[in-house]
């Protein structure tokens, strides 16, 4: 069973690679790829920290993140462990020595009318939400237009403290999701927060274009 909300907050950043210690990151997904998708992450300083690829052609989701385009290096690996999951957890690893990150799971139901996912520790306690702001906004994105920019907040943590906050930027032509953490040192593990960028940029918009 999924057990309820920590609320313990962890002050250790710095077992973490510098790429993940932003305040600031911009998910861009890239213009044209021949299989799948692809997306670039950068820094608030417009440098690339991370490429992710979703491999084409899985009958689970498989996102690979890198620490460049020359994809040399993979670092996060974002998966689902079941075929055709619409209560699709998204389990997040470090290749690099086989650490269990965490998961995020997609709550289906919810999200058909306001997006709201939850994350979850190593070992399965629930330690945060990232949900979709505003009731109009949410159902005017979804049943008007789909270019109707969507805000999302991260809350976790003693009171629901809101945690980061995370914008898309309109533009019909290139898919951009910009989020700010405001508690850089929480209980939510940063390389979720940077899955979760990820994982907005290709999961969610994809469904309704």
């Amino acid at each position: 069973m999924e057990e309820k909300m920590n609320s313990g907050f962890s002050p250790n950043k710095n077992k973490f690679s510098a790429a993940f210690q932003h305040r600031e990151y911009l998910f861009r997904r890239k213009v044209f790829t021949l299989l799948g998708a692809a997306f670039h992450v950068y820094d608030e300083n417009k440098n690339v920290v991370f490429y992710s690829r979703q491999k084409a052609f899985r009958i689970r989701e498989d996102f690979r993140v890198y620490s460049d385009e020359s994809m040399k290096q993979e670092i996060l690996t974002i998966k689902t462990p079941h075929i055709l999951d619409i209560w699709a957890t998204y389990n997040i690893q470090d290749p690099t020595t086989g650490e269990n990150v965490g998961s995020i799971k997609r709550r289906a139901l919810k999200s058909i009318l306001k997006d709201e996912w939850t994350f979850f520790s190593p070992d399965g306690k629930e330690i945060g939400t990232l949900i979709e702001r505003g009731w109009l906004r949410a159902l005017a994105s979804r049943f008007l237009s789909n270019l109707i920019p969507q805000t999302y907040m991260v809350v976790a943590g003693v009171g629901m403290q809101e945690i980061a906050d995370i914008k898309r930027h309109f533009n019909p032509f290139i898919l951009r999701y910009s989020m700010k953490i405001i508690v850089p040192q929480s209980v939510i593990d940063p390389r979720l927060l940077v899955a979760a960028g990820i994982l907005l940029a290709g999961i969610e918009r994809r469904e309704r274009n």
